[in-house]
């Protein structure tokens, strides 16, 4: 499943959608297309970053703004609940479980590490809490908990996303390598099954898109 084969569905249903989640698909798509047209894993992992949250941004009211962990958490549940043709679960625990695993017991994507680093959280804390999320993890994977795996490893890749975008890493370094590539691989899947779903539920209340078209 590629950005050619949901352009040319979204072309054919995308005048029974409503337009909020047209607009979703379109914008989302425009940067999976850009991502698969790379050789640049740095690259490849911000623009599929980007076709991620256009597919799950919302606008919501200042008194009720959540954290983005938790709204993409949120969406994760809502997807794994519309799923019926279980492709989240194939991608989760057939596809790429190694992937998956390897996030969870990384320490370079996962935020505390960092805050230790930054002298925000001691050794002893910064320890206590990768522990706990190692068994919170594996709770997870042991009940195959598809959207909270999900929610899990989206967390730790929203650190290498924050670690990028702030520019606290350098282009094509050797050092975060390995983490690069296992998030590009796992987002390159995870993007189009995300979309697909949605596309199958134009009936689902997706919300209002982030900054809309302004016509002038």
């Amino acid at each position: 499943m590629n950005y050619d084969t949901l352009k040319q569905r979204h072309r054919d249903e995308r005048d029974g959608y409503p337009a909020n989640l047209s607009l979703r698909v379109h914008r989302s798509l425009s940067w999976l297309q850009r991502a698969e047209q790379l050789d640049d894993p740095d690259s490849q992992f911000i623009f599929l970053w980007i076709a991620f949250n256009a597919a799950y941004a919302t606008e919501i009211n200042e008194e009720y703004r959540t954290t983005e962990k938790t709204a993409f958490r949120g969406f994760l549940e809502k997807l794994s609940g519309l799923d019926a043709g279980k492709q989240l679960d194939e991608l989760t625990w057939t596809e790429f479980p190694r992937s998956i695993r390897a996030l969870l017991s990384n320490r370079f994507v996962f935020q505390p590490f960092w805050d230790h680093q930054n002298g925000k959280l001691s050794e002893e804390e910064w320890q206590d809490q990768f522990t706990r999320a190692k068994v919170a993890a594996q709770s997870a994977l042991g009940s195959e908990d598809t959207a909270t795996v999900l929610g899990i490893a989206l967390s730790r890749i929203y650190t290498l996303r924050n670690q990028l975008i702030h520019g606290g890493a350098t282009w094509d370094s050797k050092v975060n390598r390995e983490q690069v590539r296992d998030c590009v691989a796992l987002m390159s899947q995870l993007v189009p099954v995300i979309l697909t779903i949605m596309m199958d539920h134009p009936e689902t209340l997706w919300g209002d898109a982030c900054y809309p078209v302004v016509k002038v």
